[in-house]
């Protein structure tokens, strides 16, 4: 049996037809196969090294990497290359623009529900993979004896990948598509696993950069997505709903992950959950389908056509659209200052999540609290922006966006405005509680809505690299503040609420000013 036939007979189809139809010839498909067949390989290729130090407490620093390592490090680089060459699509970006009638319906079908779940667990899968570090830190630093400001590499490492890969899957999104960029996210998980087996601190430190790269642009490809198959009617709580359940579950998962397999397989056998985890993305994407504006896009009438009716759309072509130019590659001028607005929002959340409640624990003890009055004080408030998501959720989608996205801004100049009273005065537990909840509630608040917003304010051609770039800017502030800390430049709380208030109140002002409605409006 030759080698496309292999690979009908595992993927239950021909090419096009069966489990990945969006690759649409055997020798794209039986390259993606392989590819994947060769990173796995790769991944198994460590585990030995890994498995010989379980005398030890799995403790592998400053061993000698042998053959079958660096011979997978191959397989992972080569198979890697070849999966992504087998997802590029086979037809030119190029052609005509043809409208797609999307019914508005009173219920969400079928097609939705399961879509919805699916893209769920998909960014469950995605968060636990960051979500992860805090875990790994201890043990990390345990095993290689590392100081305080050395381990601070790992995090910071991390965070320039997830903000590098926001940018680059939001690019990719819009050249391979959708559910292609979502399924070569998958493979880099898997190849990343290999940093479990790692000998070195420094090997760490890359691998968690080729991590984060991968994990950070599944969510804004998972929203354009979404954005482009649900009925204008439910789309807005839609996305809310599915990107806060996505980081909730995904913070859940690498918590219980740590608490069930780190006392037993030592903190390495977190990063070797990728390598099922990510196995597992790949199956899940048989039930993605490509987002039929792509599919559009690249001259698939048909494949697009069967793809909304499961979603209960139509096409509907006539000489005026055919004949209209197609949307451009980048971002049109008129939408930059929405880009800036949104811009902003995304470096404020950044600053206040990876800045200002990074930095806030700290403090307190320095005023004196004791670490379980600060543990018990940032618990409390945590639990009551709990309900965050669905209150944003039901706000996005039943009320309006653009408000929603206002009141939650305002909500968080608050809390940083409390914060700057409180720690300037010997405040009480009652006042600390009431700014930081309200800091966590609009901080939570803006996450929630920031990247549903602009995956419906941007056409189809320019949605994956404009979410993709505000995605980065929500995480940019992990950088800046880590990057403080390593140079030992970490501004007081104080100061650090001011800068961070201002930046609130410019994207208050810009997004005010520059952004628009998006409830029942129709995606191009």
């Amino acid at each position: 049996m030759d080698s496309a036939r292999l690979a009908e007979a595992t993927l239950g189809g021909p090419a096009g037809d069966g489990a990945f139809p969006g690759l649409r010839d055997r020798r794209h498909l039986v390259a993606f196969v392989l590819g994947c067949a060769a990173v796995t390989a790769g991944v198994l290729l460590h585990l030995p090294m890994y498995w010989m130090g379980r005398g030890n407490g799995f403790h592998l620093a400053d061993m000698e990497m042998d053959a079958p390592m660096l011979w997978g490090m191959a397989a992972i680089l080569v198979g890697t290359v070849l999966a992504g060459w087998g997802l590029l699509p086979t037809s030119h970006l190029k052609a005509p623009r043809i409208d797609v009638a999307v019914p508005d319906q009173p219920r969400l079908g079928r097609a939705h529900y399961k879509l919805m779940l699916v893209l769920t667990g998909a960014l469950v899968i995605d968060v636990m993979k960051p979500a992860s570090l805090g875990f790994v830190l201890p043990g990390m630093r345990a095993e290689y004896d590392l100081d305080t400001l050395t381990v601070a590499w790992l995090p910071f490492a991390a965070l320039c990948g997830t903000v590098v890969g926001s940018i680059v899957w939001g690019v990719l999104a819009d050249i391979f598509g959708r559910r292609s960029s979502i399924l070569l996210s998958s493979v880099m998980f898997v190849g990343t696993t290999i940093c479990g087996a790692m000998p070195s601190f420094a090997w760490n430190i890359g691998m968690c950069f080729l991590m984060g790269a991968a994990a950070g642009g599944m969510l804004p490809v998972t929203y354009a997505l979404l954005a482009e198959t649900m009925p204008a009617r439910h789309r807005g709580w839609v996305l809310v709903l599915v990107g806060g359940l996505g980081s909730v579950g995904g913070y859940l998962a690498a918590s219980l992950a740590a608490a069930w397999l780190e006392p037993i397989l030592s903190w390495r056998a977190l990063w070797f959950l990728n390598l099922p985890t990510g196995l597992a993305l790949i199956a899940l994407s048989v039930l993605i389908p490509e987002s039929p504006r792509f599919l559009l896009r690249i001259g698939r009438r048909e494949e697009a056509r069967k793809t909304l009716a499961r979603f209960g759309s139509v096409l509907r072509e006539d000489a005026a659209a055919a004949t209209a130019p197609t949307l451009p590659a980048s971002v049109p001028r008129a939408l930059l200052p929405m880009t800036i607005a949104l811009s902003v929002c995304g470096l404020a959340y950044g600053l206040i999540n990876f800045g200002v409640l990074l930095w806030l624990p700290a403090h307190m003890v320095s005023l004196g609290h004791s670490v379980t009055w600060t543990g018990t004080l940032l618990a409390a408030s945590a639990l009551i922006a709990l309900p965050t998501v669905l209150i944003a959720a039901w706000l996005y989608g039943r009320w309006r966006s653009k408000a929603s996205m206002l009141g939650a801004l305002v909500f968080t100049a608050l809390g940083l405005g409390g914060v700057i009273y409180a720690q300037a005065g010997d405040s009480s537990a009652f006042v600390w509680l009431a700014c930081v909840a309200l800091l966590v509630v609009g901080s939570n608040a803006i996450l929630a809505m920031l990247l549903p917003y602009a995956a419906e304010s941007y056409p189809v051609a320019t949605r994956g690299r404009a979410v993709g770039w505000i995605a980065a800017c929500t995480k940019l502030g992990g950088p800046l503040s880590q990057g403080l800390t390593l140079l030992g430049m970490v501004p007081s709380l104080g100061s650090a609420a001011v800068v961070t208030a201002l930046v609130t109140l410019v994207a208050l002002g810009l997004i005010a000013a520059f952004c628009i409605e998006t409830r029942h409006h129709a995606v191009a």
